[in-house]
């Protein structure tokens, strides 16, 4: 399991797969310890570098603040650690809004790119501020988290459809037991960095075919976020599934499309 010396520091990352190389990028406060499986299904068909984002996971925690052309900055490092010119791209939440920014500030690098349950901030809407979910009790929080997940949550839809209730379980399961400084510092950093997210006026410069793929019952990056990035990018095309933010794992047609795209 390799580290790379990427933009100045210390990034856990994995290289699995082969086929088309590909970067992917995680959303908030994911690991590649909690998304092993996604990335494991990316290997399938191409071959895939993924690591901890700088405060995350194995990856170093250095001083803030951290922004969004950090995270950009610390991609393309790792995409030059590992001897890519060009490469395929893709980005999940968080990590779309990394992508975004990858992709408008080399478009050059780029061949292809895959925009996941993302928003591209200023006039094209932004995502759920989550760095607000701190602030309110467990309970409140946890409610306001699934509804955000996938707006159609109520107690009454999980009751009647228990794989959402599991997918809410795991979820949930991957937040807890974060407790050393650093790691608390690390997410805050991100959080705070996602805040000022904005790629808005710069996605006219992505010129690579794209794929913007959003579910139609997201709460954090809902699907008109989406669309504006789509009508923006002059190479793209939107797919909406049925699901929230985790559609990927809820419409079983989500992850063979975005392979053929990203194979293609």
């Amino acid at each position: 399991m390799p580290f790379a010396s990427a933009n100045g520091i210390r990034l856990f990352y994995e290289r699995a797969g082969n086929g088309p190389t590909t970067l992917f990028l995680n959303g908030s406060g994911a690991t590649l310890a909690t998304t092993r499986p996604l990335v494991h299904a990316l290997a399938a068909r191409v071959e895939v570098v993924a690591h901890d984002q700088r405060g995350l996971g194995r990856s170093a925690v250095p001083p803030g603040p951290y922004t969004m052309a950090d995270y950009a900055a610390d991609a393309l490092a790792l995409a030059d650690a590992v001897g890519w010119g060009t490469f395929r791209l893709v980005g999940m939440s968080f990590g779309g809004m990394v992508a975004q920014e990858v992709a408008a500030t080399a478009p050059h690098r780029v061949e292809r790119l895959a925009l996941l349950c993302t928003s591209p901030g200023g006039v094209g809407g932004s995502s759920y501020p989550l760095h607000e979910l701190a602030d309110l009790d467990p309970g409140t929080r946890a409610e306001t988290f699934r509804r955000l997940l996938d707006t159609r949550f109520s107690d009454s839809w999980l009751e009647a459809h228990p794989s959402d209730r599991a997918l809410v379980d795991v979820i949930a399961g991957r937040t807890t037991g974060r407790t050393t400084a650093a790691a608390r510092r690390g997410e805050a950093e991100q959080l705070q960095a996602r805040r000022h997210h904005d790629v808005w006026d710069r996605l006219t410069r992505v010129d690579c075919p794209t794929l913007v793929a959003a579910g139609c019952f997201d709460g954090i990056a809902p699907l008109a976020n989406s669309r504006a990035i789509a009508d923006r990018v002059s190479d793209a095309t939107l797919r909406v599934y049925d699901g929230g933010h985790a559609f990927l794992v809820q419409d079983r047609r989500a992850l063979p499309e975005i392979l053929d795209f990203l194979t293609g």
